[in-house]
């Protein structure tokens, strides 16, 4: 198949962070929601994980999100729940019927989208809107980024500064797997990580990652001299010990940070390994991909920004 000539994860996050450099993304005042159920698909739901890791709120997905407003139908009803906050960067999917049925619970809702335009913007009764690059499909850089920045208050200046300070190419480059180790705040970017591995490689590479506390849990009981370990805090249990590689995060690092550092490094990982996504991202947009949803139009190779 066709190689296509795409850019990698790392450049993505470059440019996104370039991007809100010169346009910062609107602040997310989390105050203004009391207990509300989130709701996203992928990565839009461990967004909302993350940008409710430290208030109270209901964390739903495209599954079990009709289940979840049964299980609290009493509260909705008692007005103890009153919000439905939906994240969706295109706004159309699964996001257009979870608003729906959201309001015909009762429930006011707010949809944090990259498109003004689309079908959940014209439902939701209130619309975030962010900004966002072209990007390849699935990579969902500036997107997710600009959340995360929106709700932490983080400066991607100083995040860019940070990262093109890590000299790693060369170290990444004599591993054929590698694990990351995140510090257990930023524990719900790990199912980001698997996702990004599952997108760009597919079943050809290793890439794992866990919060601290999940590593204890039996993770590296099979060290091997060819997976780097690759932790955002002292690492002293984790891996041969001559085969990790510790990212001391800055003070007052935030979930922006950590997104950024370790999608860069996935970057870095993807330049270094054989062109698997862009082998065959094509075939699957053009060909087949878009046909489990249900649609009659194949995905665009490249994601218009806004």
């Amino acid at each position: 198949m066709k190689i296509l000539n795409l850019p990698n994860l790392n450049e993505g996050v470059i440019a996104a962070l370039d991007l809100f450099i010169k346009n910062e993304p609107p602040r997310l005042n989390l105050k203004q929601f009391n207990f509300p159920i989130v709701i996203g698909s992928g990565n839009a739901y461990n967004t909302g994980i993350a940008i409710f890791s430290n208030r109270p709120a209901i964390l739903a997905n495209e599954s079990n999100f009709n289940q979840i407003l049964k299980n609290y139908k009493s509260l909705i009803k008692n007005k103890e729940i009153t919000q439905a906050l939906i994240i969706s960067a295109s706004g159309e999917k699964d996001s257009i019927w979870e608003i729906q049925l959201a309001k015909k619970y009762g429930l006011k809702t707010t949809l944090m989208t990259c498109a003004p335009n689309s079908s959940a913007a014209q439902t939701a009764d209130k619309t975030i809107v962010y900004r966002k690059l072209p990007e390849p499909y699935t990579y969902n850089t500036s997107t997710y980024l600009g959340m995360f920045l929106s709700a932490s208050g983080e400066n991607a200046a100083d995040i860019k500064k940070f990262i093109l300070g890590l000299k790693l190419k060369e170290r990444l480059a004599s591993y054929e797997a590698y694990a990351f180790i995140i510090p257990d705040e930023f524990a719900a970017i790990t199912p980001m990580l698997e996702i990004k591995r599952q997108e760009l490689f597919g079943p050809h590479l290793s890439l794992r990652a866990f919060s601290f506390g999940e590593a204890r849990h039996a993770k590296f009981v099979h060290p091997w001299k060819k997976e780097l370990v690759i932790s955002l805090s002292k690492n002293e249990f984790f891996g041969y010990k001559e085969h990790r590689l510790e990212i001391q995060l800055p003070e007052k690092s935030g979930i922006g940070m950590v997104m950024a550092i370790t999608y860069y490094i996935i970057g870095l990982i993807q330049e270094i390994k054989p062109p698997y996504f862009k082998r065959n991202i094509s075939n699957y947009s053009l060909v087949h991909g878009y046909k489990s949803y249900g649609l009659e139009k194949p995905f665009d190779i490249i994601v218009p920004g806004n």
